[in-house]
């Protein structure tokens, strides 16, 4: 069973468990768009995160329950909707899976559920979530880190759950683009300077095998980062480049001007109450290199394998080709 299986993750987590033979079903809302998943065999049933029997009903019968749905906002405050989706959604789940008596629960969570590096060396799942004191602990981060809590607390009580968090995913079947979006932005010319920081790069690929992994192998109550390559922003957005043909972008993004940008964003979220493309939060991320992370865990307790970001870039961008998107 998975939540948000029309998504980055969730998609490339129902292809990989289709080529295993295992039976997929997933929910999705009468609105949601599957065109991009036609090739699979699964078993869509209708339900909502905030309709209690619809998600009994789909768990019913379940070995496992992927949770893979999650909002996603550039807020610098939890919004309502934020919360809804993330820990209401979450809490949701959970209460489901008791009832439905499904098997395991596979939450995904995310690295900015885990914590930043305070000594230049890559964080590992016992790092203290430390986002509120470099001011980066947005409304996304917050409910992230939240949801994880009633996770670990359900884990600990009456549901056998074991935590997933990824790194930043790429890789094909990214209909609506989501992190994809960069790499068509930047193939399309859009992106002429880099910022100055550091993530982590994984394909999504090999954290749809890792969350399966964590199914079969994992320990209950743990979390298991599946992250990739800690790389500069410049160095990423070369590789993007270099895969499509394009010039890689040769200036450094003027912090001073992104925080200006950011400063404008919160300033129009506060008149509208919309997201914007870019707040003060995002702009004080693209600076940071503290958001760097270890896979030393699932790797020794999963199996988990990454392979080439060039090959998760390079895939991405083909999909991206062959839906018309670039």
């Amino acid at each position: 069973m998975i939540t948000g299986a029309s998504g980055l993750l969730g998609g490339n987590l129902a292809a990989e468990l289709r080529e295993r033979r295992v039976h997929v079903r997933a929910i999705r809302r009468r609105s949601t768009k599957t065109e991009h998943l036609a090739d699979l065999d699964i078993e869509w049933v209708f339900g909502e995160l905030d309709d209690p029997p619809s998600l009994e009903h789909a768990f019913r019968g379940a070995d496992v329950v992927f949770h893979c749905a999650a909002a996603v906002g550039v807020s610098p405050t939890v919004t309502a909707a934020l919360r809804r989706a993330n820990v209401d959604g979450t809490a949701a789940v959970l209460r489901a899976v008791r009832k439905a008596g499904a098997g395991r629960l596979v939450h995904v969570s995310s690295v900015v559920a885990v914590g930043l590096t305070t000594n230049g060396q890559p964080c590992t799942e016992d790092a203290a979530w430390n986002f509120a004191d470099h001011k980066l602990d947005d409304g996304y981060a917050t409910t992230k880190h939240q949801a994880e809590q009633l996770v670990n607390a359900a884990a600990r009580a009456e549901v056998d759950a074991v935590i997933v968090n990824p790194g930043f995913m790429v890789g094909p079947r990214d209909a609506r683009p989501s992190s994809g979006r960069v790499i068509v932005d930047l193939v399309k010319g859009r992106i002429p300077i880099y910022p100055g920081g550091k993530n982590n790069f994984v394909d999504v690929r090999d954290v749809a095998r890792g969350a399966i992994a964590a199914w079969e192998r994992g320990r209950r109550g743990r979390r298991y980062i599946l992250g990739g390559d800690n790389l500069t922003y410049r160095d990423f957005f070369a590789r993007i480049a270099r895969a499509g043909g394009v010039k890689p972008p040769r200036l450094p993004a003027p912090r001073f001007a992104a925080l200006a940008a950011g400063l404008a964003g919160d300033a129009y979220q506060r008149l509208t109450g919309k997201d914007p493309v870019f707040g003060s939060v995002e702009a004080r991320y693209a600076y940071t290199d503290r958001f760097q992370f270890s896979s030393a865990r699932a790797e020794a307790e999963l199996g988990y394998r990454r392979g080439s970001l060039d090959v998760a870039i390079r895939d991405a961008l083909t999909w991206f080709r062959d839906h018309r998107m670039v």
